[in-house]
């Protein structure tokens, strides 16, 4: 069966949320079967920081909306935004 990897960009309410915490959460709240592999910080604008985090999941379960909202719900969380799903075999 193949698989997905959904790169997704998770803005913050403001400056101030802990990135790093915020990543822990996502992996802790992610629909099962939805892995988180490579993440990083990217600078947005004027201090701002984004997560960018790549998820791999098998193209069965179908599309991002699960994702989207499960991290969308998380305290901290302004914006998910999906930039890039790619197939893999």
């Amino acid at each position: 069966m193949a698989r997905v990897i959904i790169t997704i960009r998770v803005m913050p309410v403001d400056i101030d949320v802990d990135l790093e915490g915020l990543l822990e959460q996502i992996r802790q709240n992610i629909p099962e079967g939805t892995d988180v592999r490579a993440n990083e910080i990217v600078p947005v604008a004027f201090g701002l920081k984004a997560l960018r985090i790549n998820l791999a999941r098998d193209e069965s379960l179908g599309g991002t909306d699960d994702i989207e909202e499960a991290i969308s719900n998380l305290e901290g969380v302004s914006q998910v935004e999906v930039e890039v799903v790619s197939r893999i075999s």
